[in-house]
C-alpha cells in the first residue's frame, strides 16, 4: 500500500484524510439516531459493515422506526441506484478477480469523486481504493461510537452535518466545471433533478439528473 501511495500528492491525501474524519462524525450522528429511535447497538454496526450506504442507513431506520413499509423501504434502492453508473465508471478501479468484490463493495461517492479526479491511471486506482478503505474503516467505528454514546449526540440535520458530504463533494467537482461542456451537463442534469423532486420518489431525482449528460453546447 505504501508503494502505491507513493504516487498521490500530499494535498490530495490530505484531502481523503479529512473526508474519511467527515464520514466518522456523520457516522457518530447516525449511531446515535440509531439509538434514539430504539435500536439496539448491534444494528447500525452490523449494517455500517454490510451495507456501507449512510443515506440507505438513514433511511432504512427512519423507516423502520416510523412503523415500517415495504414500498417504501424501496427507496433506499433508488437511493443508491447511482451505484450502477458509478461502477461502469470505475471498473477499472476494483481491481480483478476475488479482490473485485471488495473493490465494488468499498465504491461510495467519495472514493468515485476522489478516484476520478486523478490525473494517471496508478493515480486513480491509489485514490480510489485509498479513500473507499479509509470509508469502509471509519463509518463502522464512527457509527458504533454514536451508538454508545447514545443520546449525547443531537439529529444530524441539528449542527448542519447533513450538508457535509454534498460541500465537500462540490468543492470537488469544481474544477470540472472549467470545462464548458461538463458545466452544461451538470447544470442541465441539476435542474431536471430539482423540478422532479415535488413528484418522484425519494432517489429517483438524482437518477433523472443523468438526462443531462445528453446535453450538448452549442
Amino acid at each position: 500500500m505504501k508503494h502505491h501511495l507513493s504516487c498521490l500528492k500530499g494535498d490530495t491525501i490530505k484531502a481523503i484524510i479529512l473526508v474519511c474524519l467527515a464520514v466518522g462524525v456523520v457516522g457518530m450522528s447516525y449511531g446515535s439516531l440509531a439509538m434514539a429511535y430504539g435500536f439496539p447497538v448491534w444494528v447500525p454496526f452490523v449494517l455500517s459493515i454490510t451495507v456501507l450506504a449512510g443515506a440507505s442507513e438513514f433511511m432504512f431506520i427512519g423507516i423502520v422506526a416510523s412503523g415500517g413499509n415495504p414500498l417504501a423501504a424501496a427507496a433506499g434502492l433508488l437511493v443508491n441506484a447511482r451505484h450502477v453508473p458509478f461502477g461502469v465508471t470505475v471498473r477499472e478501479l476494483v481491481g480483478q478477480r476475488g479482490l473485485s468484490y471488495l473493490g465494488c463493495h468499498i465504491m461510495n461517492d467519495e472514493s468515485v469523486v476522489f478516484g476520478l479526479s486523478q490525473k494517471t491511471p496508478e493515480q486513480r486506482k491509489a485514490a480510489y481504493w485509498l479513500c473507499g478503505l479509509g470509508v469502509a474503516i471509519i463509518w463502522p467505528l464512527g457509527a458504533l461510537l454514536g451508538a454508545m454514546v447514545g443520546k449525547l449526540l443531537p439529529a444530524p440535520e441539528t449542527i448542519g452535518l447533513d450538508a457535509v458530504f454534498p460541500a465537500i463533494l462540490l468543492a470537488l467537482v469544481v474544477p470540472a466545471f472549467k470545462n464548458r461542456t461538463t458545466l452544461i451537463r451538470a447544470c442541465t442534469g441539476a435542474a431536471l433533478s430539482l423540478a422532479a423532486v415535488p413528484f418522484a420518489p425519494v432517489g429517483l431525482p438524482v437518477l433523472l439528473s443523468l438526462l443531462g449528460l445528453a446535453a450538448r453546447k452549442k
